[in-house]
């Protein structure tokens, strides 16, 4: 799966199957279901859960939670569009999954 194929899918309105619980909360999030996405990460403890932690309360426009969550993740708040750190993070995570 690439990028266009994952936006493919939302504008589809059909989940791919196999998707790790990450790119579901990236899928749900472009599909406009925030609180979902935020549900399937909230409890998660590790790295790029609390970055997309964060970038879920970015968007949200709770910065100084998002700011909480980036200094967990070890990452500084970007300075790029939600759009270009949603497209950034999908193919962060579709790449886990090739490895």
């Amino acid at each position: 799966m690439n990028l266009s194929k994952f936006k493919d899918s939302i504008q589809e309105g059909k989940m791919p199957e196999g998707l790790t619980v990450y790119l579901k909360s990236l899928w749900l999030d472009g599909n406009g279901d925030w609180t979902k996405a935020h549900g399937l990460i909230d409890q998660m403890e590790d790295e790029d859960a609390a970055f997309l932690h964060a970038y879920l309360h970015r968007k949200e426009g709770d910065i100084g939670n998002a700011s909480y969550w980036y200094r967990r993740a070890g990452k500084t708040k970007p300075s790029i569009g939600l759009e270009q750190e949603w497209e950034q993070m999908v193919l962060y995570f579709l790449d886990q999954i090739k490895k």
